[in-house]
């Protein structure tokens, strides 16, 4: 049954809101002093962001000009790219931690005209490169700097000059926005990759508005709900929220400030919050961190209502009634310990949806044994993000649910998912062999990764068909699984990365989190003592070696790991070891830490 979509473009959906819930609060940002959340009506925003599509038409943006937007999460960023739009411009978007030589490369690859940058640092990334499509710099923070060339302007600026422009012009944003039809250019997003230059990505105005009214079907977004949103904005999950947010009209609280997200959270109270696995693993490891630290009856009680949570999951995974005995224990078990993790997230968290990475089945069920479900999804940039999503009412741990709307799914003979329908990309910017070597002959996209659809629908992916890695006694294994096994393990673990390509054994590198080892060196004589010290001590190889023998007898025996290498850092963005959305590159870590890797190597172990 195909999706009825009552929209042209997201500006068209955009306006509909405005004129449907004025009055309604839209989104909330931070006030200046941290004393909580200032709320805009819809109207409010659509006067803001109108103006500044009118400033950016008074720029020369046009249809599907490109307007880039360099900047962290913050309520400027969507005023910005909704008045991108509604200018009838496409936003091409630009992670703030990208380095000057990638913007460089993405905004002279895409043609971007006008660049929108947070602060004079960012703008700075331009440097010398040579641009000749870029216009304009219109600076979000700081002061415009009369001498740069392009020349720069202030958003406060350009805004003031829009609505000037409008109260001569009064419809002149619904001028243009009657124009614009589902295969307008909405966004173009480039690809972080885990190796090779990035790929920019062109998503439609279709697409987008089909993910609007696909995640409201199900309930997944509603009116009532108040979210959380702090997921970077030039990432495609961000970017397909936004549009949910406009069709169902849900108020939501824009705060992209990760080291406030826990305080935060008790003072918002959202109904609904999206992540990625690494906020959920956090949560996870603080709990299970803390319930072992501090020993005796805290950690025994804790452990009691773990399992006695695992308990009535798994029945009810399995489809099985909850015995009476069983369901008193666990009212018991949320009382004592789910409740205090409740709290922690605001105490009316309703909707927990996790996307961008894998998410660790021992992680899920710990979080659905704690009354807080996490409804694991599925998508791509080149698919507009959300494909497939648990909802609160069926979750399968494992799965990434059933697909959205009417997207077509099937797994082709090798395993790989294909997907088809409105919200897959038109193509790679200015890459035609790379598009069509991206679809099937009957236009299907190949996703590149390898997964089964259940009896009803529910999507597994197994794996990334390319991290699928072979030994050199020829035994194929799947890192992923065993770096997802581990972190569920090692309440201790940031990041690992399991080395196998071509090698006669598995070796792993690990990455402590620098909170949860802090709270395990307490009491000890490494109190006090830096990461660095903490990670090279032989108190943490003893306590990391526990939990590697303990993975092993869960693995294949060619699977197992035989040597291990704790880093003295964790993986970083910045280092370029990790994406944006917190998606590990394999090939720079394995080139970044060769000599650590090589000395795992070292000396001769039998073949596996």
């Amino acid at each position: 049954m195909s999706l009825e979509i009552p929209y042209r473009s997201i500006p068209d959906m955009f306006l509909k809101r405005i004129a449907s819930t004025p009055d309604r609060d839209a989104l909330a940002h931070p006030a200046p002093d941290d004393s909580g959340p200032v709320w805009l009506k819809w109207s409010e925003i659509g006067r803001r962001s109108k103006a500044i599509a009118a400033g950016l038409v008074g720029l020369g943006v046009g249809t599907e000009d490109r307007v880039a937007i360099i900047c962290n999460t913050r309520i400027e960023w969507i005023l910005a790219d909704l008045g991108i739009m509604c200018a009838g411009g496409a936003t091409t978007t630009v992670y703030p931690t990208t380095e000057p030589e990638d913007v460089a490369y993405i905004i002279g690859d895409s043609g971007s005209t006008v660049v929108i940058a947070e602060n004079p640092g960012q703008a700075a990334k331009l440097g010398g490169a040579v641009l000749p499509s870029v216009k304009h710099v219109v600076l979000i923070d700081g002061a415009a700097d009369p001498e740069a060339s392009p020349p720069q302007t202030t958003l406060a600026e350009l805004e003031a000059a829009g609505a000037e422009r409008l109260a001569a012009e009064p419809d002149l944003i619904e001028k243009i926005v009657e124009g614009l039809t589902h295969d307008h250019l909405a966004t173009l997003i480039y690809t972080s990759g885990t190796t090779g230059r990035p790929k920019g990505v062109e998503l439609l105005h279709g697409g987008w508005c089909w993910e609007a009214v696909a995640q409201a079907g199900p309930g997944l977004m509603e009116p009532h709900d108040l979210q959380y949103l702090w997921l970077p904005l030039s990432h495609s999950f961000g970017k397909t929220l936004i549009s949910g947010i406009i069709h169902v009209g849900m108020p939501t609280y824009v705060d992209g400030r990760l080291d406030k997200l826990v305080d935060n959270l008790a003072v918002v109270k959202p109904t609904l919050m999206c992540g990625a696995p690494r906020i959920f693993e956090k949560v996870y490891n603080r709990a299970v961190s803390s319930a072992q630290d501090a020993g005796g009856a805290k950690a025994k009680i804790f452990a009691w209502a773990v399992a006695t949570g695992k308990r009535k999951v798994a029945l009810e995974q399995a489809g099985q009634p909850v015995p009476r005995g069983l369901a008193i224990r666990y009212g018991l078990a949320n009382r004592l310990v789910f409740s205090k993790l409740q709290a922690r997230l605001g105490g009316r968290i309703q909707k927990l949806v996790s996307g961008a990475a894998p998410l660790s089945v021992p992680i899920a069920e710990f979080f659905a044994a704690a009354g807080l479900p996490i409804g694991e999804g599925y998508g791509l940039t080149e698919t507009s993000a959300g494909n497939f999503v648990n909802r609160r009412d069926r979750v399968k741990i494992g799965t990434c649910g059933p697909a959205l709307g009417d997207l077509e799914a099937k797994i082709a003979e090798d395993g790989e998912v294909l997907l088809r329908g409105k919200p897959v990309m038109r193509g790679y910017h200015n890459l035609p062999e790379e598009t069509a070597a991206a679809f099937t002959e009957d236009g299907f996209f190949r996703t590149g990764d390898i997964g089964e659809l259940d009896a009803d629908g529910f999507l597994r992916i197994t794996d990334r068909k390319k991290d699928l890695v072979k030994t050199s006694g020829g035994k194929y294994i799947a890192p992923s699984h065993i770096e997802g096994l581990f972190k569920s393990l090692c309440p201790y673990t940031s990041q690992v990365v399991v080395i196998s390509q071509g090698r006669n054994y598995c070796t792993m590198l690990v990455t402590l989190d620098p909170d949860a080892i802090v709270g395990w060196a307490a009491g000890t004589p490494l109190a006090g003592k830096s990461y660095a010290e903490i990670s090279a001590s032989p108190e943490a190889e003893a306590m990391v070696r526990g939990y590697v023998d303990e993975l092993n007898t869960k693995l294949n025996r060619w699977e197992t790991v035989k040597k291990f290498t704790i880093l003295h850092r964790d993986l970083t963005i910045e280092d370029g070891e990790m994406t944006p959305s917190m998606k590990i590159k394999r090939r720079v870590v394995e080139t970044n830490f060769s000599g650590e890797i090589d000395k795992m190597y070292e000396g001769t172990l039998a073949e596996i």
